[in-house]
């Protein structure tokens, strides 16, 4: 990641370009840099992106979950005085997304979600019963994309050190828990915002038939497929997914 994190307050994030507010929503093992694409593109066509480090293992045991990480972000976006924010989240960061605007939904005006979890969540937290094996690790790091060398050296150390620290283990089981918990299979068809989903074809993780769920359920979303893509549609794909999300932005006049 190019870009220096500011601190103010409790708040560490990134914040770039100038215009229409897009909060950037990053998942359970996924850095900053993983919507480096995105930052560069949005922020120099009147946007400005602002991705927030989540608070995953920082938060105390009993508030490692997903309501609080999205009364995490209203505070957020008070503390930085924004209004019609645009809410893009990948996995965990989607589920963040689409739950603050349940619980806030004057504050968004539009949602974009890629590989959300909120449906289906058999994939999050599990597996882990080898994690001081590197090559198993890497095995499972690379089965989230459809071409396993976007996973790297460093993303590969990443969640292998993640996996093997006890408390971001235990946080890790604890949010996957609470993912199941917070399913919104029953809020979605309230929820009136613009939505828009950006899937690939070859998620794993959440397969196709979330994205298609998710676009059945929502009043007012269209929904996007990239090919030859997994979990993470913005790292592997990120030209296409940066024109879809343009033309999508363009559409709805936002």
């Amino acid at each position: 990641m190019t870009h220096r994190l500011k601190k103010e307050n409790d708040y560490n994030y990134i914040e770039v370009g100038e215009g229409k507010p897009i909060i950037v929503l990053h998942g359970l093992m996924g850095g900053l840099s993983n919507f480096d694409a995105v930052t560069k593109h949005f922020s120099k066509k009147g946007y400005k992106v602002i991705i927030p480090v989540l608070p995953i293992y920082s938060m105390s045991l009993l508030k490692t979950n997903v309501k609080s990480f999205a009364n995490y972000l209203h505070k957020f976006i008070e503390f930085k005085g924004l209004d019609d924010v645009i809410l893009l989240g990948n996995s965990l960061g989607g589920h963040i997304g689409l739950y603050h605007t349940k619980l806030y939904p004057e504050k968004v005006k539009a949602l974009v979600i890629t590989g959300s979890s909120g449906l289906y969540e058999s994939a999050m937290g599990g597996g882990y019963t080898k994690r001081s094996d590197y090559e198993v690790i890497k095995k499972k790091a690379q089965d989230v994309f459809y071409d396993p060398a976007v996973a790297t050296k460093e993303i590969v150390d990443e969640v292998y050190e993640t996996v093997n620290n006890r408390n971001k283990l235990i946080k890790t089981l604890a949010i996957a828990k609470s993912a199941i918990r917070h399913n919104m299979a029953n809020d979605l068809p309230q929820m009136q915002v613009p939505t828009c989903i950006i899937w690939g074809k070859n998620d794993t993780v959440t397969p196709p038939e979330v994205a298609v769920e998710f676009n059945e359920l929502l009043p007012d979303s269209e929904l996007f497929w990239i090919d030859k893509c997994g979990h993470a549609a913005m790292m592997e794909h990120p030209e296409v997914f940066n024109q879809i999300l343009d033309k999508w932005l363009e559409s709805r006049n936002l």
